[in-house]
């Protein structure tokens, strides 16, 4: 199967409750009948109003919404766009592949996952959009993406489950070129703002803290340039698994 992802961004001023709504109730079904075998939605909603611990430099218009879909034919984007198109959604489609570095229940910061598809999942996610610096080349990007960020983090941060996505090619014209997607789940939305948690830092270990953040900043910089990462806060909706 091909895992599609689509960055959505809704009409301006609609309320979030709205969006949410339009996603799970007529969104969904709709998808299903154009062939989406599996579907996890990541919106913005009022469970998510949220902010990172982590310094945020990108200004732009926030995401409204992530749809991480797989089917078994690629040109079923095509169908799946015009669904997207009826409920009057700005959005970007991409063809990735897909690794998971953690799942629930893989590491001791969270537990097997026991709840049903279609429930709130109980983390708070972060939706992270990444562009490859052009001094990089893809290799290397990944390699020190995948080779050093991802052992670091996972060593350091109270993470429940970390998936990364490699984008293979955008799907939607006039997409913005992301070359990553990485969908990280928290256990708790302290685990996300309180510092200490999200750097692994301990209780109040403040030179536990600078040292973490200092490693952290050595590694993202390495592979990513902090003015072009887009990260948002999101709930997380196994819809079809």
């Amino acid at each position: 199967m091909f895992k599609l992802i689509y960055i959505l961004w809704a009409p301006k001023g609609q309320p979030k409750q709205i969006t949410k709504d339009l996603l799970l109730n007529k969104i969904q079904p709709r998808l299903y009948d154009a062939g989406v075998k599996k579907l996890t939605m990541y919106i913005d909603d009022e469970h998510s109003n949220v902010r990172s611990s982590a310094p945020k430099l990108y200004s732009g218009p926030e995401i409204s919404a992530e749809l991480s879909l797989w089917v078994d034919d690629i040109k079923r984007h095509l169908e799946i766009e015009i669904i997207l198109q009826s409920g009057l959604f700005t959005y970007a489609g991409y063809q990735v592949e897909e690794s998971i570095y953690t799942e629930y229940g893989g590491n001791k910061h969270f537990y097997k996952r026991d709840w049903p598809d279609g429930q709130r999942s109980p983390v708070l996610m972060a939706i992270t959009l990444m562009e490859r610096p052009k001094k990089l080349s893809r290799e290397e990007w990944i390699k020190r993406w995948h080779g050093t960020q991802s052992p670091v983090s996972e060593a350091m941060q109270p993470r429940a489950r970390y998936i990364r996505n490699v984008v293979l090619q955008a799907l939607t014209p006039g997409a913005p070129p992301f070359e990553g997607i990485v969908e990280e789940a928290w256990p708790s939305i302290k685990h996300y703002t309180n510092p200490f948690l999200f750097y692994g830092a301990g209780k109040m270990n403040v030179f536990k803290l600078a040292v973490n953040m200092y490693r952290m900043l050595r590694s993202v910089s390495a592979f990513l340039k902090f003015n072009k990462i887009r990260s948002s806060t999101m709930s997380e909706y196994i819809l079809k698994s």
